[in-house]
């Protein structure tokens, strides 16, 4: 019997089985251990302990993850910087094959409520269990995810304090899964006085002192109808609605301006990062990145498999300013900054790009508008310039001279070294030859998070990211960045990756400086031309505020260097239930073909064209051109 097999049968029985240090343990209801079980586990003890504990043998056979030209997913990522060295070595290890994911995963279904009448939610309710338990997905039931927790809400100046005893749901579970639940007439009563209250409390209080989304999250949820209330870390556990599918929401002709204000209005009510939408025949998902595209029922495995876990296992958190060394500089100066400001303008008036919006717009209720107010404003595109890489020195190296290099603690010292004045370099494999490449640094010049992308200014929306051995940022001089609120970009991985890339793999796009544009929408695979690449379509649709989303970006530009190709002149890169990034070696050249592809309906802000590119492109998401792709 496969170990798989015994870890499944013993999870729907509700046995919990984890390794902690070198100890095996089982927790499980009672009478469910039988002797027969018992020498089962025991039996298969080396081999249980090995999958828990991720043992890269025996999940070998569960990810077909192709490594970049010889290089390993720790180097891409420590690479992009977005190994935190406090981490303890496990939380370190990166994994993008979504079956890896569902290994180390553990959730729980919160009970339906009393006399719940819906046939259709409880039977994809009953499905999605099984379908995240054939995975390897841990599926806690109720009782032994949660425990009983006593705390207070105190409210200030008045001495006011509440000490509220309930059942939490432990921070060990990654993610819980309920039902949209029907106010009752009382709770919509307590809602509405909670929120007067709240909006009163704000004004008199909370302008005044700092209250973490926590604390307003528990403080306001006390009065909704959620689950939010019941969570013991609210950062760790992620919240999963399942609804009736919204039909306007899915439907692509619907404006995206209404699609932003159903998700966004969902996902506040529901307090959920994760909303399913279910019908008789398909299956809707969004997270805050509010991808409208619709599964059929039929792909229920393919929906578990490539949206939902990679969503519940890479949890959307923004970069941390800390992380990054802060700077000044004068845009005014750039001539890249005013190719982006160039960029934006000639973009500004076809219509593919969503601007930032004030929550205020589009979030009715102040208490989760303030819950959500995490980021500046909500934007789901992206302008971008990469200047030109920075070398200093040899380019490439012999083999030779390889070997002379010294080793660089936190990399492998067979893909990374560096040489005595601290230049880096890589190796890699290019057409079965290995090749020695300095790495680059890299200079992004971005829009601000929450700037009015209609109209940038270059004294005040303009910044610069750098990825050198650690990560940069500058700001514009004599900017009060705190009166505006500077966030680095959610963004950031991606951008950062696309170019140090492009610049190791396909360095004649980036050689002149390179312009990057994200859009919420896809092309159609008609819109493609000779020496254009589409990338990424078969990938797992993690969110964009994950450094995965980086590493996949890295991962399918690096692929290009086997391919027969020259005069490349633009990528583009797929991310599901995210939209596409184009990076090509020239404004003009970018600027006229989403202008044509715009005015010919082969791109748009919706998924239509998500489909057509699925069904041409290979599903073993080998990339080619257009002339190269499979119909």
């Amino acid at each position: 019997m496969k170990t798989t097999d015994i870890l499944t049968d013993l999870q729907r029985q509700g046995v919990h089985i984890w390794v902690e240090n070198e100890t095996l343990n089982v927790r499980s209801p009672k009478g469910v251990l039988t002797p027969d079980i018992k020498a089962q586990i025991v039996a298969h003890k080396p081999e249980i302990v090995a999958f828990l504990r991720g043992d890269r043998n025996l999940c070998q056979s569960y990810s077909n993850v192709q490594l970049a030209q010889g290089l390993s997913l720790k180097t891409i990522g420590r690479l992009i910087c977005d190994v935190d060295e406090k981490f303890p070595s496990d939380r370190q290890q990166i994994i993008i094959d979504p079956k890896l994911m569902a290994q180390r995963l553990t959730v729980t279904f919160r009970p339906l409520p009393k006399g719940y009448k819906n046939k259709e939610i409880t039977k994809f309710r009953t499905e999605l269990e099984q379908q995240m338990l054939s995975y390897g997905v841990k599926v806690q039931p109720w009782k032994h995810a949660t425990k009983e927790l006593y705390y207070t809400i105190k409210i200030p100046f008045i001495n006011w304090k509440k000490n509220i005893k309930a059942r939490v749901v432990k921070t060990e579970i990654n993610a819980v899964i309920d039902v949209d639940r029907s106010p009752s007439f009382i709770s919509r009563a307590k809602k509405f006085i909670v929120n007067k209250f709240y909006q009163i409390y704000f004004y008199l209080f909370l302008n005044y002192q700092k209250t973490s989304n926590s604390e307003k999250k528990r403080l306001i949820s006390c009065a909704e109808e959620c689950i939010a209330k019941y969570l013991e870390d609210a950062t760790n556990t992620q919240v999963i609605t399942i609804a009736d599918l919204d039909r306007e929401f899915v439907d692509w002709q619907t404006p995206y301006y209404k699609k932003m204000k159903i998700g966004l209005n969902t996902l506040a009510r529901t307090f959920s990062q994760i909303a399913i939408g279910v019908s008789s025949s398909k299956i809707s998902i969004f997270d805050i990145n509010l991808y409208d595209y619709a599964f059929s029922r039929y792909e229920i495995s393919k929906f578990v498999l490539k949206s939902l876990i990679p969503k519940v296992y890479s949890s959307m958190l923004p970069l941390q300013l800390d992380k990054f060394k802060i700077g000044k500089s004068n845009f005014q100066k750039s001539n890249y900054a005013k190719k982006l400001v160039s960029l934006n303008s000639h973009l500004a008036d076809i219509n593919l790009f969503t601007y930032d919006s004030k929550l205020s717009e589009v979030i009715r209720t102040k208490s989760h508008r303030d819950i959500a107010n995490s980021r500046v404003g909500l934007s789901y595109s992206f302008f971008a310039y990469a200047e030109p890489p920075h070398y200093i020195g040899e380019l490439e190296i012999t083999e030779r001279d390889w070997e002379s290099l010294y080793p660089i603690a936190e990399f492998t010292t067979n893909e990374v070294r560096q040489n005595s004045i601290g230049r880096r370099y890589l190796k890699t494999q290019i057409r079965g030859e290995y090749k020695f490449k300095q790495i680059p640094d890299i200079w992004i010049l971005s829009t601000r998070p929450g700037s009015n992308q209609t109209n940038l200014s270059l004294e005040i929306d303009i910044i610069r990211i750098g990825l050198t051995d650690r990560l940069l940022l500058q700001l514009p001089q004599g900017l009060d960045s705190e009166l505006l609120n500077i966030k680095p970009s959610h963004d950031a991985y991606v951008m950062l990756a696309m170019s140090l890339a492009t610049a190791l793999y396909v360095p004649e796009i980036i050689r002149n400086g390179a312009p990057i544009v994200h859009l919420h929408g896809y092309p159609a695979f008609e819109w493609f031309k000779s020496n254009e690449y589409c990338i990424g379509v078969h990938n797992s649709s993690v969110p964009y505020g994950s450094y995965k989303s980086g590493i996949f970006n890295f991962l399918g530009i690096s692929s290009l260097a086997n391919q027969p190709v020259r005069n490349l002149n633009l990528i583009s890169l797929v991310e599901p239930d995210r939209g596409t990034s184009f990076i090509a070696h020239d404004l003009e050249y970018l600027v006229s073909r989403l202008k044509a592809g715009c005015a010919e309906g082969q791109i748009g802000l919706d998924e239509k064209h998500f489909a057509s590119l699925n069904k041409k492109l290979s599903d073993r998401g080998i990339q080619m051109s257009k002339r190269e792709l499979i119909a």
